[in-house]
C-alpha cells in the first residue's frame, strides 16, 4: 500500500472539526516561520497571492467538478 493509500484511508475517518482545526493550525504555524524569519512579511502582497491561487487551482477545479 502507497503513502496516498494510507492517507486516503486515515482521512476518512477525520470530521468537519478535524479538518477546521488543521487549517487553524497550518495558518498559526505559518505566523510562527513567519515571527522567526521576518524577510518573509516583508515580500510585496502578489509574492503571496499568486502561489496561493496557483496551489488552489487544481482543488477547486475538482471540487466544483
Amino acid at each position: 500500500m502507497g503513502l496516498v493509500q494510507w492517507g486516503n484511508r486515515k482521512v476518512k475517518r477525520l470530521d468537519f472539526w478535524d479538518i477546521a482545526l488543521t487549517k487553524w493550525s497550518v495558518l498559526f504555524f505559518t505566523l510562527f516561520l513567519v515571527a522567526l524569519w521576518p524577510v518573509l512579511a516583508s515580500l510585496e502582497w502578489y509574492f503571496y497571492l499568486i502561489p496561493a491561487l496557483l496551489f488552489a487551482f487544481r482543488p477547486l477545479a475538482r471540487f466544483l467538478k
